[in-house]
């Protein structure tokens, strides 16, 4: 149809270009905008508002998680750890999203998140053992509600809106948290579970941590967005935008986004702005995509500075505390190293222990397999170990004898 010809339709009433109401916004787009600039309540006279209690503990939690992060990094330069992904300098997204949570509901953390998991409740060796290589997990994900590390990009988003939607149609009391980095926005996992999400308005919140880098790729190379907390719009779910350093605000802000979402009003998408101060692993070298005088800048906006500087103006921030709290992290460190510095007891038969419910006749053929294989060299190493006494015993005596007769020569 030409344009003439739609001139005419629509003057002779057979045809009108204007959409069906099916073609309309489903909702209001205006209430799901983030603010124009991230949210913060340190060093603003909102400050003033956040209880004393929560202060002192965001502080704490925040000294701790520092103290893991520097204690783990050190495991790796040691070798006792693989690969350590540090989250120094995002302490308080770690902190705020576990702080949040009830016991009941559920944790997806990325690979990046193992503080995430500790200030959840995790013993630390058992968030580092993954890490470690010597065990599928390191934990029991349905007992500390925490789902398994999740390596590969955004693929835990996916999981997290499913336990959600099937929490909420069966009744039960839960919110998922996702946790991903801004290089995660970019992989479709991310948009499958947000629109899914949205859809079904699961009790799901998704928390981005955007410390500018996806590895070395800066996030103007990954999204020409305005924020990306403004994605959350085409999705029909309200973004949120907050300084990622800013523990009160941050906890405030997850808050009441999990809050909403127990009470049925959907997801929420959280983008915090924050920074990695260390490399991406142990194995990265930032120094070639980033400057130093960049990292100090961020630094003079650390979380635990901010933290200080506020609890130093309400009197909060004593000696005693900031001893008790050091104390209460070296302790946690001293363990951490202590179990760490011991060489975990491996049975290779544990590979075949949680690959499926039942094990299928290629994985019996291979675990038999092994098990000749291991009974040979144990068998092997015995016989050598019986050559090797049987040898020694005949030099001892052959010394006895030569020993005695030059005994008896002596005059």
């Amino acid at each position: 149809m030409t344009v003439l010809e739609q001139r005419a339709g629509r003057r002779s009433g057979s045809y009108w270009p204007a959409p069906p109401p099916a073609w309309r916004p489903r909702v209001d787009p205006a209430p799901l905008l983030p603010d124009a600039e991230p949210y913060r309540l340190l060093g603003t006279d909102a400050a003033g508002r956040i209880d004393a209690g929560l202060l002192t503990d965001l502080y704490a939690q925040l000294v701790r998680g520092r103290r893991y992060n520097a204690q783990a990094t050190a495991l790796t330069r040691q070798g006792r750890l693989a690969v350590y992904p540090s989250s120094t300098g995002q302490e308080a997204c770690q902190v705020a999203a576990a702080r949040v949570l009830k016991e009941q509901d559920w944790l997806f953390p990325s690979y990046r998140d193992t503080l995430a998991a500790v200030a959840r409740g995790l013993d630390p060796v058992q968030a580092l053992t993954l890490l470690r290589g010597d065990w599928h997990t390191g934990y029991d994900p349905h007992e500390h509600r925490i789902a398994p590390l999740c390596t590969p990009l955004a693929t835990q988003l996916p999981h997290a809106v499913g336990l959600a939607h099937a929490a909420r149609l069966k009744g039960d009391d839960v919110v998922a948290l996702a946790l991903v980095g801004d290089g995660g926005t970019s992989e479709g996992d991310f948009h499958e579970a947000l629109n899914f999400a949205a859809v079904w308005q699961a009790p799901v919140v998704f928390l981005v941590q955007n410390n500018g880098f996806a590895i070395s790729v800066p996030l103007a190379k990954q999204s020409a967005a305005p924020s990306l907390a403004h994605k959350a719009v085409g999705y029909g779910m309200p973004g949120r935008l907050v300084d990622g350093n800013d523990a009160p605000a941050l906890h405030e802000v997850l808050g009441e986004a999990v809050e909403r979402a127990r009470r049925g009003g959907g997801p929420t998408l959280v983008e915090a702005l924050t920074y990695r101060i260390e490399a991406h692993t142990n194995a990265d070298d930032a120094t070639r995509y980033r400057t130093e005088a960049e990292v100090e800048e961020w630094r003079e906006h650390d979380p635990i500075a901010l933290m200080e500087r506020e609890l130093t103006e309400r009197g909060l921030l004593t000696d005693d505390f900031v001893q008790r709290t050091r104390d209460g992290a070296e302790e946690m460190a001293a363990a951490l190293r202590d179990h760490m510095n011991q060489d975990p007891a491996l049975d290779p038969m544990d590979l075949f222990a949680h690959v499926y419910a039942e094990r299928t006749a290629q994985l019996r053929e291979q675990e038999a397999q092994l098990r000749a294989e291991l009974e040979a060299e144990a068998a092997d190493a015995e016989k050598d170990e019986e050559k090797a006494a049987g040898g020694a015993a005949e030099g001892d005596t052959a010394g006895g004898t030569a020993r005695g007769a030059a005994g008896e020569e002596r005059p």
